[in-house]
C-alpha cells in the first residue's frame, strides 16, 4: 500500500464504522477468532481498534486473537521493584526510542524461548509491523551496550492512551527490563494510561500488571484508543540509565 493509498484510507477510517472481523466476543475459549491469510497495516490498525491482535501459526496465514482474559498494567499502578531499582542505578545501558525497530522485532524473533517451539514473529509478521513502524502506528524501545550494540528491547502499537507491548528480548541480562522501565516512563510522559501485555508473566506481574475480563478490556480500550498515527511522539534524546 502507498502513502498516498493509505492517507486515503486513513482519512475514511472504514474501520470505526465496521470492522472486517468478527466481534471478539465470537471468540472461542482459548481467544482464537478467525483466520487470515496475509497481514496489512489495513488489518493490523482494524484488529487492534477492536481488542484483537495477530497470531500466525502457519507460513502465510494469521490467527487473529480475542482471549476471554487480558493482561493489562495500568500505569497508574506501575512500578520498579527494589532489586531492578539497584540493578538500573548500576546498568550502563542507554535506551533509545524508534532508531532501529527493524533491529528489535528481528532479537525478538531470534530469541530463545523454552516454552515456544520456533517463533511466531515470522518474515510476513516482521514486514507489515515494518511498514506500521512507519505509518507511525508501531514502536520500539531499544537498550543500548557501552559499545554502542543492541543489548535488548521491546515493540509495541500505540492507539491513543494505550500501548499494546508485542514482544521483547535481550542479548545482555537486565536489557529488556531497563527498557520495559524507561517505556513505562515514557509513555506516561506522553498520557497514556494502559499498557495491554495481552498476557501476565513473571516480569510484568513484578511490574503490576494484572488479567482482566475481556469485557473489562475492551471498555478500557473504548475509552482511551485513537486511530491518530504518531511518528515522533517520543524525545529522540537517549536515556542513560546510570544514577
Amino acid at each position: 500500500m502507498s502513502p498516498a493509498e493509505w492517507e486515503s484510507l486513513w482519512r475514511e477510517r472504514p474501520w470505526r464504522k465496521e470492522s472486517l472481523f468478527p466481534s471478539p466476543e465470537e471468540a472461542d475459549e482459548t481467544g482464537a477468532l478467525c483466520l487470515s491469510r496475509g497481514l496489512d497495516c489495513r488489518l493490523l490498525v482494524d484488529a487492534y481498534y477492536h481488542g484483537i491482535f495477530p497470531w500466525p501459526f502457519q507460513e502465510e496465514s494469521v490467527l487473529w486473537a480475542s482471549p476471554p482474559l487480558r493482561g493489562v498494567l495500568p500505569l497508574a499502578e506501575f512500578h520498579i521493584p527494589k532489586s531492578l531499582k539497584r540493578e538500573r542505578k548500576k546498568s550502563r545501558f542507554t535506551v533509545r526510542v524508534d532508531t532501529c525497530f527493524a533491529e528489535v522485532m528481528a532479537g525478538c524473533a531470534q530469541a530463545v524461548r523454552p516454552e515456544e517451539e520456533g517463533t511466531w514473529i515470522t518474515p510476513m509478521l516482521q514486514e507489515a509491523y515494518l511498514e506500521f513502524h512507519r505509518l507511525g502506528y508501531a514502536h520500539s524501545f531499544e537498550a543500548f551496550a557501552p559499545d554502542g550494540s543492541l543489548a535488548g528491547g521491546l515493540y509495541g502499537v500505540l492507539l491513543g492512551k494505550i500501548f499494546c507491548g508485542e514482544s521483547m528480548f535481550f542479548r545482555q541480562s537486565g536489557a529488556s527490563k531497563i527498557a520495559f522501565c524507561v517505556a513505562a516512563e515514557q509513555l506516561q510522559a506522553i498520557g497514556v494510561t494502559l499498557v495491554d501485555t495481552q498476557m501476565v508473566t513473571n516480569l510484568t506481574a513484578s511490574f503490576g500488571a494484572r488479567e482482566i475480563p475481556r469485557q473489562e478490556y475492551l471498555a478500557l480500550l473504548e475509552q482511551g484508543r485513537d486511530d491518530a498515527p504518531t511518528p515522533g511522539i517520543f524525545p529522540r534524546e537517549p536515556v542513560s540509565c546510570l544514577s
